[in-house]
């Protein structure tokens, strides 16, 4: 790590004073943008991709995580464990799973480093902090950490506020749902320092039975910019109470009480069902960013940044075995280190990017049991496991659109990537879990884009990406392969007064693409194997139609065919081929129309419609393991009083979430067993599904104070 160090600094001192420092008005206006201008795309890239501003984000944002208020993008589904897009939520794009989708934020990775998931309930309340995001599909351009393996979200938080501000959001709605934010700015003190922060408190109760939230979380950040240099020091971070609602239900079940949750369920002494009350995912993380970003002269650009990341908490379980009883916290403490340097040069004809990142994790996996009864040898206290993860990643990378006349643009990048991922000690299923993978992934990137005239545009890219099994991986398969893929996007993009339209037409090759099974293990977290070969091949379509000044029409679809081509599993005792099925989780059709209609420059009403297809939980194609396709019909309303009262803005919101009490299902699992207690002398294999429920109709009315 101290060579690692000295080499950044060592690049970043000689490219500051290797040149002459000149003074550039427009490239100061966007020096902020330095942060992660090495891992986002621009208009000509070939490259499919969409921009969401602090404005988009903060129409909707009345306490629901970050992944639900991207609901409507396109390609993408959305889920919650409580049904109600507060706590435990997840995203998938293209039908990828979140472990496929690097996200960074300010550059620095988010992802998990061993099980490559992305937990947004641990920063509740985050898009408050988010000046603006980008969301790329397929392989993207090279970032840090994770290779994209079928999107990423580029993530950069607060710009510096030249005024001082202060600003109360207050939100109320279904199952007791609250939020509270308080934010602020100084302004810039002494024409060079800002100081920014947000406080935020959500509660919920869930849509689902005690699917509690207790949410909370902070953000604090310290600017320094002066000519051409800034420094922005930032620490954030949250700590999330959340009753477990991952166990699912049936369909028995889901028919009779689909808000009903069998966590934390057990027998008393006198026979009686009981609920206990600590059934919880307990964790808090904290983040520490610091950021050094330099305009050399009018064409080279340099950024480095550091990061500290640390966690602690645990899942907390009531536990049954025959007689026994007993509560068990299965822990995770970890640390997170990160250094990101990068280096912008820009002319006329040429952009060129060279990055470079190091992170390290170490991660104590441990368990412990806090109470006992009717056990003998059971020491409170004691770890009945313990164990430890440490992952080492370093990448470089290099990228350039190279503009050739006025009409065409090239674009290449390549990124060599090391990873060193060791474990040892036991975990709760394993007494002696040892892994020891070195994996060097080249993961090369090209593409062309010809502007035909002022309103159209083709492009073309190729991008291949590598990217490593996660912990509970090797733990189900200690065998198991990384996964390649080779991806393919054509576009064609129409650009009017009126009308937007952009098409993009897909064609993503894997080689041992790690599905998912539809499996869930003890702690809810999905289960994937290798698949051998397979695709993925789609279409998406997104229109901007402006109306008129006050009515607009934002519309997307995509429509894809996700397939294995030969997959192998087991079944009644045996290996058997199924030939060509479904990639799990991946319907073929997702679509969103969003009618948005403003009558006056303050008031916006809009009414969006989010369609997806049915889709199956597993790759065998079993009817056990289908969703069925649903449509979601949501209301937003803003209405935005300028100097009113003392206020220099008051803005009132409501949000109806499923307008029409559709009774539908977002996610699930499916899983088998082998019974060979009906036949001893035979094995038949048996299905079962789990399913999670989203709310029916529901609201959350906000009301924001800013001085």
């Amino acid at each position: 790590m101290k060579n690692l160090l000295f080499y950044f600094l060592f690049i970043f001192t000689f490219s500051l004073f290797s040149q002459e420092i000149k003074q550039d008005t427009t490239r100061i206006q966007n020096l902020e943008e330095v942060i992660v201008s090495s891992i986002r795309v621009k208009q000509n890239a070939p490259i499919a991709f969409t921009n969401v501003s602090k404005d988009e984000l903060g129409k909707k944002n009345l306490g629901q995580d970050l992944p639900i208020l991207l609901n409507s993008l396109t390609s993408v589904v959305t889920t919650s464990d409580s049904g109600a897009g507060v706590g435990y939520t997840g995203i998938r794009i293209r039908g990828i799973n979140a472990q496929s989708t690097n996200i960074t934020i300010n550059g620095i990775p988010y992802n998990d480093a061993e099980s490559l998931g992305t937990f947004w309930v641990d920063l509740p309340d985050f898009a408050s902090s988010v000046e603006n995001l980008q969301l790329q599909r397929g392989v993207g351009t090279s970032t840090n950490g994770s290779s994209a393996f079928g999107a990423s979200i580029n993530i950069l938080t607060n710009l510096i506020s030249k005024t001082p501000y202060f600003e109360n959001s207050n939100s109320i709605g279904s199952y007791n749902t609250t939020k509270n934010t308080f934010k602020f700015s100084t302004g810039i003190l002494n024409d060079y320092f800002e100081f920014s922060g947000r406080l935020s408190k959500i509660d919920s109760d869930g849509y689902i039975d005690r699917s509690s939230s207790d949410l909370k979380s902070y953000f604090l950040q310290v600017n320094y910019k002066k000519e051409n240099t800034l420094i922005k020091a930032l620490s954030f971070g949250g700590h999330e109470i959340t009753y477990q609602a991952w166990n699912g239900i049936d369909e028995e079940t889901l028919q009779s009480d689909r808000t009903y949750n069998p966590s934390g369920m057990y027998i008393d002494q006198s026979g009686d069902i009981q609920f206990y009350d600590n059934e919880v995912d307990n964790y808090k993380q904290e983040h520490y960013q610091i950021h050094w970003s330099q305009i050399i002269n009018s064409r080279l650009t340099s950024n480095l940044s550091f990061n500290l990341t640390n966690g602690l908490g645990y899942y907390e379980q009531y536990k049954e075995n025959d007689n026994q009883d007993f509560v068990t916290r299965k822990w995770l403490d970890n640390q997170f280190i990160v250094g990101n340097y990068s280096l912008n040069y820009q002319n006329n004809k040429v952009n060129m990017n060279f990055g470079s990142s190091y992170s390290e994790y170490d991660g104590d996996h441990f368990g412990k049991v806090i109470w006992a009864q009717n056990t003998a040898g059971i020491q409170i206290d004691d770890r009945f496991y313990d164990g430890k993860g440490i992952k080492k990643d370093f990448s470089n990378y290099i990228k350039t659109t190279f503009q050739l006349n006025s009409k065409l643009s090239l674009y290449g990048d390549i990124q060599f990537r090391n990873v060193n991922y060791k474990t040892s000690g036991s975990t709760n299923d394993i007494a002696n879990f040892i892994i020891n993978k070195k994996y060097n992934f080249f993961n090369p990137k090209g593409g062309i884009n010809y502007l035909f005239n002022n309103h159209n545009n083709l492009y073309f890219s190729f991008a291949r990406s590598n990217r490593e099994p996660t912990r509970s991986d090797y733990e189900s398969n200690p065998n198991i392969r990384s996964e390649q893929l080779n991806d393919f996007e054509f576009g064609w993009n129409l650009t009017k007064k009126k009308l937007n339209v952009t098409t993009n037409f897909y064609m993503m090759r894997y080689k041992n693409q790690l599905v998912l099974t539809g499996s869930i293990d003890d702690v809810g977290s999905p289960v994937r194997e290798n698949s051998g070969e397979s695709y993925r091949i789609g279409l998406e379509v997104e229109t901007v139609f402006n109306l008129s000044d006050k009515i607009s029409i934002l519309a997307n679809s995509a429509f894809s065919d996700n397939k294995n081509k030969n997959f192998v599993t087991s079944m009644d005792g045996e290996l058997v081929s199924l030939g060509k099925t479904n990639i799990s989780f991946s319907p073929e059709i997702v679509s969103s129309l969003n009618l948005v209609y403003s009558p006056k420059e303050n008031v916006v009403v809009s009414i969006l419609n989010k369609y997806v297809g049915e889709q199956y939980m597993s790759n065998t194609d079993s009817t056990f393991s289908k969703l069925d396709a649903y449509s979601v019909l949501d209301f937003n309303f803003n209405y935005d009083f300028k100097n009113t009262f003392f206020f220099s803005e008051i803005v009132l919101s409501a949000l109806v979430s499923n307008l029409f009490g559709t009774e539908y299902v977002s996610n699930g699992y499916y899983y088998t067993y082998d019974d060979t207690w009906s036949d001893p002398n035979s094995i038949s294999t048996i299905e079962g599904a789990g399913y999670y429920p989203q709310a029916t109709r529901n609201y959350l009315l906000g009301l924001k104070f800013k001085l």
